[in-house]
C-alpha cells in the first residue's frame, strides 16, 4: 500500500505535465491567421547564384539591392526557379548577404497561380536549431536519465504556456502582472512536484517561492513607477504600438518581465534550500522547527552570494556593447548609471535578487514549519 502511494506521488505529476502538453498542442494561438498580406508563401529556397551589381558600398554601411537566383524548395511552386531581391538598409544588424548554395527563408508573393515576386528575408536556420536541440536533449537523456525526461517534459511544457497561454493574453490586454504571476506560481508548484512528487517538500518550496516572487513583483511596481522607466524600453515594444496595439500597458510588462525573468533562479534556491532542510530533518527526526530553520537560513546565506551574481551576469550579458560604447565615448560613470536603458537593467538586477534574497529565508520557514514534527521519508 506504502509502496503504490509512493509511486502514484510521483507518476502523478508526470501524467499531469502530459495532459497540460497534451491541452497546449491542440490549443490555437488566436493570432494564426494574423498575417497582414495572404496571398504570400514563406518558404525555404536554395541560392543558386547572385548578383551584386546594385549594392553600393560606403565602409560600415551597404545599401541597394542583391539580386539571387533561387530554387523553391517547399510550397505550391516547389521546383520553380526566379530571381529574388535580397534588399539592405545599410544596418548591420539587419542587413545580411547571401552566397550561392546557402538555404534561405524567401516570401513568394503570387497572384493567380503565378509568382509575381519573391523577397529574400533570412539564412534558413531551423534545421541547425533542431540539430542543436536535439543535442541538448540527448545529452540531458543520457546523464539524467528518468529526470532528464521529466526535465525536457517541463522545458517543452513551459515554452508552450509562454507561447500559447501568456503572449495572447499580454496582446489582449489583460492585466500583465497577475496574467503573469499566475503563470509563474502555476509552473512554480508545477515543476516542483516533477522534483518532489506531490509531498510536502513541493509545497513547501512553492510557498517560499510564492512568496519571494511575490516580493519581486511589489518591488518592480514600485521602482519601476520611482525611477520613471517607461515600458518602451524593451527592445521591440514600440513596433507592438506600431502594429495596432496601442492599448497594452508596456510598463506593467515590464514589471512581469522583472518577477518572470527571475523566477526560475527563486525556483532553484526554493529547491536548495527546501531540499537541506529536509535532509537535515531526515538525519534528526526530533529537531525542532526553530532549529530547521536555522539550518536553512544557514545554508540560505551560502547560496545567496553566488546566485544574485549570476543573476547580474544573466542580466547584463546582453548589454555588453552598450557598456562598451560608453566607455568608448568616454561617458562619466554618473551619467551612464541614470540612462534609461542602464536604470532599467539595474531595476531587474537589483529587485530581481531582492526576491533571491528574501526566498532564501522565506523557504527555510516554510520548510522548518511544513517539514518538522511529523512521520518523514517522504510523506
Amino acid at each position: 500500500m506504502l509502496k503504490k502511494w509512493k509511486t502514484s506521488k510521483t507518476l502523478g505529476p508526470v501524467l499531469l505535465w502530459l495532459c497540460l502538453l497534451a491541452v497546449l498542442l491542440a490549443l490555437p494561438t488566436g493570432y494564426e491567421n494574423a498575417l497582414s498580406y495572404k496571398n504570400a508563401d514563406r518558404v525555404d529556397a536554395l541560392v543558386l547564384s547572385t548578383d551584386e551589381s546594385d549594392i553600393v558600398d560606403t565602409g560600415l554601411v551597404r545599401s541597394g539591392e542583391q539580386r539571387c537566383q533561387v530554387r523553391i524548395l517547399a510550397g505550391q511552386f516547389k521546383g520553380a526557379e526566379c530571381t529574388a531581391v535580397n534588399r539592405l538598409s545599410g544596418s548591420l544588424a539587419e542587413d545580411k548577404l547571401f552566397a550561392p548554395g546557402d538555404r534561405a527563408f524567401v516570401v513568394v508573393s503570387h497572384s493567380g497561380g503565378a509568382i509575381t515576386t519573391v523577397y529574400m528575408t533570412d539564412h534558413f536556420r531551423l534545421d541547425k536549431e533542431a540539430w542543436l536541440a536535439g543535442a541538448f536533449l540527448l545529452l540531458l537523456l543520457l546523464f539524467a536519465r528518468g529526470t532528464g525526461l521529466r526535465a525536457i517534459l517541463s522545458f517543452v511544457d513551459t515554452v508552450l504556456l509562454l507561447w500559447k497561454v501568456l503572449v495572447p493574453s499580454l496582446l489582449k490586454g489583460w492585466n500583465p502582472i497577475w496574467v503573469s504571476m499566475g503563470l509563474v506560481l502555476l509552473l512554480t508548484f508545477l515543476v516542483l512536484s516533477l522534483i518532489y512528487g506531490w509531498d510536502r517538500r513541493c509545497l513547501a518550496a512553492t510557498l517560499g517561492a510564492a512568496l519571494g516572487i511575490g516580493v519581486t513583483a511589489v518591488l518592480g511596481y514600485l521602482f519601476t513607477d520611482l525611477f520613471q522607466i517607461h515600458g518602451a524600453v524593451m527592445e521591440s515594444s514600440e513596433s507592438l504600438l506600431y502594429a495596432g496595439y496601442q492599448h497594452l500597458d508596456l510598463t506593467k510588462i515590464f514589471v512581469a518581465s522583472i518577477f518572470l525573468g527571475s523566477s526560475g533562479a527563486v525556483m532553484d534556491l526554493s529547491v536548495d534550500i527546501c531540499s537541506a532542510v529536509y535532509e537535515v530533518v531526515e538525519k534528526k527526526p526530533g529537531i525542532s522547527a526553530t532549529e530547521a530553520i536555522a539550518s536553512g537560513f544557514a545554508v540560505g546565506r551560502a547560496a545567496c552570494g553566488s546566485t544574485t551574481t549570476t543573476l547580474l551576469l544573466a542580466y547584463s550579458g546582453s548589454y555588453i556593447a552598450l557598456l562598451m560604447v560608453f566607455m568608448a565615448q568616454g561617458t562619466p560613470v554618473a551619467l551612464m548609471l541614470n540612462y534609461k536603458y542602464v536604470a532599467a537593467e539595474i531595476v531587474h538586477t537589483i529587485v530581481g535578487s531582492f526576491g533571491l534574497v528574501t526566498v532564501a529565508p522565506l523557504t527555510a520557514i516554510t520548510s522548518g514549519l511544513l517539514l518538522t514534527g511529523r512521520k518523514h521519508g517522504g510523506t
